[in-house]
């Protein structure tokens, strides 16, 4: 097969910006239930609230219920953490390293286990065991919500309520008391409110009353025209904490509108607009972490909100939200068919038929306005819950696990065209740097820059209560990595310049934190554990600590690479990074096993969990790329024999670590088991709104579902650009429209009955491009700025 390649000069925002081929929404002919108080706990999953349809702008979040006679609609402020800045860096720690090195060397598991157990933790309370809502760690927490009462028990028919991904719009449409209702609700991010907009078929048909409250620590006045909910949270050290602010006004045509004690009541209206601002007194100013003017910042914005008209306010947030959405096209259902199922009922047939070609795609499009709701560029990165949370205290503190979760967050940012969301997550990196600096010194006594599993809005970097899941030292390599995909995908050089110090000095820690293995002469990393798993120790005790697990090597190797590789494109030339290449060329490598599987350790230790949910010895497969076809097809091999192993065992059973599997299944390029594994997400780990379970709801396999779905159609981590590496045979024929490749490309294609038809590659920063489908590659050089048409013509 050959292919002839023609170039044209790109057409503006025709090349970045596509029309979605079809409607795309989640729709329901039944309101989720207003009425139905939350469980307290903050581990259980509310049925209402997993029915509820999310909306976001980066900083506000909001669950809209659409119930017809009590409305709830559930708020969040990306910054509101109970908590504050604490010392937890422990100074005793550094000392005990050796002595627990050369026990593990020695093979005596149990004594290393036990003085690591004791003394390589935190100083303090930690995280409170994951309920740190009352201490220092503090939790991710509600706003509250806005309660809008309608006076009414009367039946209603016509019922649907819908999130229209197009538009980030959530829409309400009922029939009762011989009247048509229709309400819209969006969060605009060019004017950072939430709007609400209430209308009717008839003249006057619209009365209600609306509250703000939360579980606790709140006041609510009328004041000046609006409602005022005020409040400030716990510090975790008996002291106040953060001050938030919410104000809610409204905008009436006809009828009145006047407030009753704490209530805003509106009668006989023909429409009405609802406007709500909020903010916090949070500034990530380490170590004092306040500061913003949120009364100010509240009041500007919704006066701002009040002046325009709603048309343009809508206006504005459908430009600002397609700016991020239409960048990318995917059709792999029948184009020409409606979407006629409610998108429940489309989840339970799913158990059924095992596949369902349009709600992938719906799927896949949900991930990515999930991303868009909960970030923007200079916002607080998407938590384990993005930006939504109904409880004081949320699961795992709502925080930043950097084991994993965190990470997983952003596995679709660069491939799905949301590159620049990505600067949340590296803004938030760097920003923690200084206090992981302190990390590094006080609790390891390393120079560089540490973080363990577990961050925090308020400079939280030490490893947490227990070693055998807090104590993560890969875990600053890891986040590392996303520092260097946003260059790798962009090949943005100021940016490049602009992390390098981070990513040097995350790589200076590690050269103090490695140490030589005396059996085999290689640098290994350790104490340290294969996240949250366990072995059978020599000693016959139970072993999660050991030296030169494969997860931290792979990941260290990586970071190392991409330090020297940056260093030479910036020209950057010094002792330090001398250290870095001679250390890199010392690491211990990972080993195969004799049963021919990726080892998880730097030795054969039989796994205690054979099915366990993580795969962290598989991370140079995906995300890592060490693991390739081209370079490492051992590594590939065994690898696969890894996977297969682990779900035999029963691996997979998290809802993100399924998402993970996916993944790794299109890297392997088995595009059938890619497709099986997301469908399992789908029957088994979904809510109604197709929230990602863990259970309970955690965003990230939402997230690394999406890439998935992205990385069975186009890889770029070999050095080329591979087409329909991994394409699932149920996906007979479709079209992708915008996805990004490294190297600085956008990628269009059209596959009919499983072949390519077409394909399209826009250049955006110029430079020699490899491009493979099956077994054939075409190598060419671009300029910036044009397409490149690979037009098949069908020679063999």
């Amino acid at each position: 097969m050959k292919y002839f390649i023609t170039c044209l000069l790109t057409l503006g925002i025709s090349v970045h910006g596509f029309s979605q081929g079809q409607s795309l929404k989640l729709w329901y002919t039944q309101p989720a239930d207003a009425t139905v108080p939350d469980v307290a706990r903050g581990w259980n999953d509310d049925v209402q609230w997993l029915r509820a349809l999310p909306i976001g702008n980066g900083n506000i979040g909001a669950m809209v219920f659409g119930d017809v006679n009590k409305e709830r609609v559930q708020l969040n402020e990306k910054t509101l953490w109970s908590g504050s800045n604490q010392d937890s860096d422990n100074p005793e720690a550094a000392k005990y390293l050796p002595e627990i090195r050369k026990l593990l060397f020695e093979g005596k598991f149990k004594e290393a286990t036990e003085l690591t157990n004791k003394t390589q933790v935190c100083k303090g309370v930690g995280t409170g065991e994951g309920n740190g809502a009352n201490v220092p760690y503090g939790s991710y927490q509600t706003l509250g919500d806005l309660r809008i009462d309608f006076g009414k028990q009367s039946s209603y028919t016509n019922y649907q309520r819908a999130l229209n991904l197009n538009e980030a719009i959530a829409t309400v449409h009922y029939d009762q008391d011989g009247t048509t209702f229709n309400r819209e609700y969006f969060i605009s991010a060019p004017a950072n409110v939430l709007a609400v907009k209430f209308s009717a078929g008839k003249k006057g048909a619209i009365s209600f009353s609306a509250s703000l409250d939360r579980p606790e620590r709140f006041t609510t006045t009328a004041t000046d025209g609006e409602l005022v909910m005020s409040g400030t949270l716990n510090d975790g050290k008996g002291g106040e904490g953060i001050t938030y602010m919410t104000r809610l006004k409204a905008k009436v045509t006809g009828g009145k509108q006047s407030y009753s004690g704490n209530r805003l009541v509106v009668e006989q209206a023909d429409e009405v607009i609802l406007y709500l601002s909020a903010s916090t007194s949070y500034l990530p100013n380490y170590p004092v972490y306040k500061g913003r003017d949120y009364k100010k910042l509240t009041a500007a914005a919704l006066g701002k909100a009040m002046a325009q008209s709603y048309s343009q306010l809508k206006k504005e947030h459908i430009a600002d939200y397609q700016h991020y959405f239409n960048r990318v096209a995917l059709q792999v259902a029948d184009a020409g068919k409606a979407d006629d199922v409610p998108t429940d009922v489309r989840v339970k047939r799913v158990k059924e038929t095992g596949n369902d070609n349009y709600l992938t795609q719906l799927y896949f499009q949900y991930g990515r306005y999930l991303l868009i709701s909960s970030v923007r560029e200079n916002t607080l990165p998407a938590n384990l819950q993005g930006i939504w949370a109904n409880k004081i205290q949320t699961p795992w503190n709502g925080d930043y696990h950097t084991n994993i979760n965190v990470q997983m967050n952003y596995w679709l940012a660069e491939n799905t065209n949301l590159g620049d969301l990505h600067l949340s997550l590296t803004n938030f990196i760097q920003d923690i740097e200084q206090p992981a600096t302190k990390s590094a010194s006080v609790q390891f006594g390393a120079h560089g820059w540490s973080i363990n599993p577990i961050i925090n809005i308020w400079g939280f970097t030490s490893p947490g209560e227990h070693p055998s899941w807090g104590l993560t030292s890969g875990a600053g390599g890891w986040i590392c990595e996303h520092l260097w995909e946003h260059y790798a995908f962009t090949k943005d050089k100021a940016y490049l310049r602009r992390v390098f110090p981070t990513l040097k000095n995350a790589a200076r820690f590690y050269l103090d934190w490695l140490v030589k293995d005396p059996a085999t002469g290689k640098l290994v990393s350790g104490p340290a554990s294969s996240p949250e798993n366990a072995f059978l120790a020599p000693d016959g005790s139970n072993g999660t600590i050991s030296m030169g697990p494969s997860h931290d090597q792979e990941i260290i190797a990586e970071l190392f690479g991409n330090v020297l590789e940056a260093a030479g494109i910036l020209n950057e030339k010094d002792a330090l990074i001398q250290q870095i290449a001679t250390a890199k060329e010392n690491l211990l490598a990972p080993k195969i096993g004799a049963d021919g599987r990726i080892m998880e350790w730097a030795q054969p230790y039989p796994e205690k969990e054979l099915g366990h949910r993580h795969l962290s010895h598989l991370y140079a497969l995906y995300p890592g790329n060490a693991f390739n076809f081209n370079h490492t097809p051992d590594y590939v091999e065994a690898a696969r024999k890894s996977l297969e192993f682990r779900l035999q065992h029963g691996g997979g059973q998290t809802g993100w670590s399924a998402a993970w599997v996916t993944n790794l299944w299109a890297r392997l390029r088995r595009g059938d088991d890619a497709l099986k594994t997301f469908n399992i997400i789908l029957t088994d780990k979904s809510a109604e709104n197709l929230f990602d379970l863990h259970p309970p709801f955690q965003i990230d396999g939402n997230f690394g579902a999406t890439a998935g779905i992205a990385e069975m159609l186009l890889q770029s981590q070999a050095g080329m650009i591979e087409l329909l590496p991994a394409l699932p045979a149920a996906w007979k024929t479709g079209e992708v429209k915008g996805l990004c490749a490294r190297g600085g490309f956008v990628v269009d294609m059209k596959w009919v009955d499983g072949k390519l038809v077409k394909a399209q590659v826009l250049s955006k920063t110029g430079g020699k491009c490899i491009v493979k489908y099956n077994d054939v590659n075409v190598t060419f050089n671009t300029v910036a700025g044009k397409v490149y048409q690979l037009n098949d013509k069908l020679r063999s």
